[in-house]
């Protein structure tokens, strides 16, 4: 029986066919930047005004506790990446521990959450152009074509290029809240004027306190949060292009648990103390609020410039992440088959395409419903950005399974508490998504995603004859 065999000193090698072809030209300054541009989107710099004005002070504690629940997540990858580093990701690594259908459903939940984020993001550049007035003239569902344009051109080449782009917006990301956060210091220690008010621990004191609209408010709103946590795990499909993946993942992954804190929590807890969180509001960025509110000439306009970088890197990353999945899934016949192409700068043409195409919905929902569009696709891909992270976790323990029975060995670099800590994260993603039944809006969301669920289903029923069981190649290790 197997559990009487010793363990093996390696673990097999396994190649996934769905990897070969991509140029390994990332280095450790674009996983680095990656990891970052993946993890500060426009949750952050769009998202969070509607959130705050929602639920006040005590969104920080929402971010914090999401933070920690992500790391976990991110860990797991990274184990799992480490192990293999594979373009395909959580994807290829469903395949191995959970089978076809597993790496199906964990595919088709990451390009749901990311397809929709790009719809998300398109929409976030359109209503950040709005700010200037000489874009009103130009309708937003044309500013949300623009921006979809350009990034779908960026990602079309190769990925060297894409690298050097997402270095540099989120380089600019996060110069723009270690500004901010500076700021808003020397503004609490100083007392200075921020719009109508003052800066100071009194903007929450005497505006109800860390929880003004109530604990239960805060809860609802930990869906949004998700949603700007979404990203991290694309530090795993990056890994597949790494020059030296074994290198550079652990010192990626083991930065993000500061980065939330220091720029998420951080950044929230700073927003609560410069202005009532009143002030904010869901069209406007916070951080635009703020530069706006302090009196410098032009302020408002230089972090505009930095937020719409902000959008426009996470529709890079998003439209990045999602062609390389697609691909994986296509060339295990899960996937449309056009998506398995690579083009000349071995870049997957196919899926980046198919992406874009679905971005277009975010155009007409630019066109439509301009005034919900965001909320709409916000709430929508934090189902599937749960949904993929309750994938990863899985995979992971069915990893750990094999590992308990002798047939895998763990890699130096692992996930902490695990199982206790897989178990802890899938329990609180599933009572963020059921929690949306308490309002109207989640309600919509939830009869969506339900959609979206019977859809993936029949679509399994479609392909399932079309599968290739050979995508996975096992070689003995020969060390």
């Amino acid at each position: 029986m197997t559990e009487h065999n010793p363990p093996p000193t390696h673990s097999p090698t396994v190649t996934d066919r769905g990897d070969a072809g991509y140029d390994k030209a990332l280095k450790n300054r674009h996983i680095q930047m990656i990891a970052i541009g993946g993890s500060i989107g426009t949750g952050l710099f769009l998202g969070a005004g509607g959130r705050l004005s929602q639920g006040g002070a005590g969104l920080a504690l929402a971010y914090a506790v999401c933070g920690v629940f992500a790391f976990f997540m991110v860990r797991a990858l990274g184990e799992l990446a480490i192990r293999r580093p594979s373009s395909g990701a959580f994807v290829s690594y469903a395949r191995e521990f959970l089978g076809e259908k597993g790496a199906y459903v964990t595919g088709w939940f990451f390009f749901l959450d990311w397809s929709v984020t790009v719809m998300a993001d398109i929409t976030a550049v359109a209503l950040y152009l709005h700010y200037w007035s000489a874009f009103h003239v130009v309708p937003q569902w044309i500013l949300a074509l623009a921006a979809l344009a350009l990034v779908f051109v960026l990602n079309m080449l190769n990925v060297k290029m894409f690298g050097e782009a997402e270095f540099w917006f989120a380089l600019i990301k996060v110069a723009a809240i270690v500004l901010f956060m500076l700021v808003a210091i020397w503004a609490i220690l100083t007392g200075a004027p921020v719009g109508d008010s003052t800066a100071g621990a009194h903007n929450i004191t005497d505006n109800g306190g860390f929880f003004p609209e109530g604990l239960p408010i805060v809860f609802m709103l930990t869906l949004g949060v998700i949603f700007a946590f979404g990203g991290t795990e694309m530090v795993g499909v990056a890994a597949g292009e790494a020059a030296d993946a074994v290198k550079v993942l652990p010192k990626a992954i083991n930065s993000m648990i500061l980065r939330i804190f220091v720029f998420y929590v951080g950044s929230v807890i700073l927003m609560t103390l410069v202005l009532p969180y009143t002030a904010y509001s869901s069209n406007e960025s916070p951080f635009v609020t703020f530069f706006a509110g302090i009196g410098i000439p032009h302020a408002g306009d230089i972090i505009q410039v930095v937020v719409l970088t902000a959008a426009m890197s996470s529709l890079n990353a998003g439209l990045y992440a999602t062609g390389r999945t697609l691909r994986s899934m296509a060339v295990a016949g899960e996937a449309p088959r056009m998506a398995a192409s690579l083009n000349r700068n071995q870049v997957p043409a196919g899926g980046i395409i198919i992406t874009s195409a679905l971005g277009l919905l975010g155009v007409l929902l630019n066109a439509f419903l301009p005034d919900s569009a965001f909320e709409i696709v916000m709430n929508l891909a934090g189902i599937g950005i749960a949904g993929t992270w309750a994938a990863i976790l899985v995979t992971h323990l069915a990893f750990l399974r094999r590992v308990g029975h002798g047939l895998e060995t763990r890699p130096a670099y692992r996930m902490p508490l695990a199982p206790y800590s897989n178990y802890a994260a899938l329990l609180f993603f599933a009572v963020v998504v059921v929690s949306n039944v308490s309002s109207s809006a989640g309600r919509w969301t939830l009869g969506l995603f339900a959609v979206v669920v019977l859809l993936m289903v029949a679509g399994w029923y479609a392909v399932r004859g079309s599968i290739r069981s050979d995508l996975l190649d096992e070689i003995v290790d020969a060390e």
